[in-house]
């Protein structure tokens, strides 16, 4: 089953269009992503979610995606509780609810 990585953000007031600019256009085509998408879930907050084949490649589009985050760094809120600007989490599936 395929390997996701979620990271959450806060967009800083005003700037939620670079942030999504940030990722559109072939910006945010990292090696091994097979989908990717970026849902609004509250007022200036959202969350990437990327799905890839495995773990490995994940690991390797790592230094991609920091490139592409340092693109748009400065759009950001600190999330606070030393979290700084992003809240990432990964793992492999370990359920598929709908085939």
């Amino acid at each position: 089953m395929s390997t996701f990585n979620v990271v959450r953000f806060r967009v800083k007031p005003g700037h939620e269009d670079k942030f999504l600019d940030a990722h559109r256009g072939g910006k945010a085509d990292w090696p091994g992503l097979q989908r990717g998408l970026i849902i609004k879930t509250g007022d200036r907050t959202y969350c990437l979610i990327g799905e890839w084949g495995n773990n490995t490649t994940l690991s390797e589009a790592r230094d991609p995606m920091i490139a592409t985050l340092n693109s748009f760094r400065d759009t950001l809120e600190d999330l606070g509780g030393g979290l700084g600007v992003t809240d990432a989490v990964s793992g492999s599936t370990v359920l598929n609810l709908k085939q």
